[in-house]
């Protein structure tokens, strides 16, 4: 596949090509040759879809708006020291888009979230008639647990599982390797994303 052709599924080029269909449909003309009332009605539509264009392109480079998870706990602190990598982005994650204060230690937090497995699998999927690769698959697995500092459980131990797919050429092989390594960074976003949201199920015990 030549690298001068951009994936269909990517925003960058689908995003003008479905906002110029809804104004198609939304049936906006040229504002020049319109009279005074169908002039001001076609600038609210405008405005209306520049506002939407806006909020997905912002969806869909990952930003998010602070403040929009809310807890049943107050301070939070992150225990994963065998997983460095993901506790980093779960801390920033939680810092960026919930109502809970990240702690220095766990026994200044209300709660604390353990986690206690991130796994990584990577299987065959299918092969060519000639015995060749075609397709992997990816799985990322996440298992966590939420509890208080004197161990009293605020969630049951809960698993997120991430899986993607993608097609391998042993032509392409250094292009593929690089998108599998893409794949594994989005996977993890992804599960950070998943345990954010579930952590406001969280609730002090009875």
């Amino acid at each position: 596949m030549s690298s001068s052709r951009p994936s269909r599924s990517s925003p960058r080029t689908r995003g003008p090509s479905v906002f110029r269909r809804a104004v198609q449909r939304a049936g906006i003309g040229d504002a020049e040759t319109l009279g005074p009332r169908l002039r001001e009605d076609d600038h609210r539509r405008r405005s209306l879809l520049a506002a939407l264009a806006s909020a997905t392109l912002l969806t869909a480079c990952g930003f998010q708006l602070r403040g929009q998870a809310t807890y049943a706990f107050r301070s939070v602190y992150v225990n994963a020291p065998a997983y460095p990598v993901l506790a980093n982005e779960l801390r920033r994650s939680l810092a960026g888009s919930g109502s809970a204060t990240l702690t220095d230690s766990a026994e200044q937090a209300q709660v604390i979230v353990d986690i206690t497995l991130y796994a990584e699998d990577k299987q065959v999927l299918s092969l060519s008639p000639g015995g060749r690769v075609q397709e992997y698959a990816l799985a990322k697995s996440v298992t966590f647990h939420v509890r208080d500092p004197e161990g009293r459980e605020w969630m049951k131990p809960d698993e997120i599982l991430v899986r993607r797919t993608y097609t391998y050429d042993d032509t392409e092989r250094l292009a593929r390797e690089i998108q599998e390594q893409r794949l594994l960074r989005d996977m993890q976003t992804d599960a950070v994303a998943q345990i954010v949201r579930r952590l406001q199920a969280a609730r002090p015990p009875a």
